[in-house]
């Protein structure tokens, strides 16, 4: 099965490509504000591997726009070459030999999310955290499990840089095992989305 996986939800970039005993990945520094660097590598992929059967996207959390663009990206790719495809938690897709982890975010307006990773399989969270909640819910947790961040959260000692990774997504697709959402894809939202009415 010849698999493509888009993750940008976090400043790390990536994408992979596997087919059968092929595999081959690319990885950038991912800037909001500059997708060149995405569809440059995407054009590559493409003009070197040509078309996929089944296109695997990760949904965040993290990076809302950066999500969108993959997705998009995606649905652009599927419509043009019937692709199968797929999302999954970028979060369930750590490049790590920890069969177990816990994921910590920066949620915005002073608030954390949290979340239990287990065999890449998403098991508790994300859940929403104050700042002192989250680090009353670090002490109470075996001091032995690893606790990753995509982003510098110096006030949460434990928590280690560790980026989603694309690889992974391809690998998890072409096992098959896991709960994989069905378009319409959309990013993980943390909280419901606000909208300001007009009046």
């Amino acid at each position: 099965m010849k698999l493509l996986a888009l993750e940008l939800s976090t400043a790390c970039g990536s994408l992979a490509w596997l087919d059968g005993e092929v595999e081959f990945a690319r990885e950038w520094p991912n800037d909001r504000k500059n997708s060149a660097p995405f569809f440059e590598n995407l054009q590559n992929v493409r003009r070197k591997f040509g078309v996929p059967e089944t296109i695997i996207v990760g949904l965040g959390p993290g990076s809302y726009a950066g999500t969108r663009i993959a997705i998009s990206a995606a649905i652009g790719l599927q419509v043009s070459c019937n692709a199968h495809l797929i999302g999954y938690p970028s979060i369930c897709a750590m490049e790590s030999d920890a069969q177990e982890y816990y994921v910590l975010g920066d949620a915005r307006r002073e608030s954390f999310f949290f979340a239990r990773v287990v065999r890449n399989e998403l098991l508790e969270g994300p859940v929403l955290f104050s700042g002192p909640d989250l680090k009353a819910k670090l002490g109470s947790l075996d001091a032995t499990m690893a606790v990753f961040s995509s982003e510098l959260l110096p006030q949460f000692g434990r928590a280690v840089i560790h980026y989603p990774s694309a690889r992974v997504l391809a690998r998890l697709a072409h096992e098959a095992r896991c709960s994989f959402s069905s378009p319409p894809l959309e990013p993980l939202y943390l909280r419901e989305p606000h909208i300001t009415i007009s009046q």
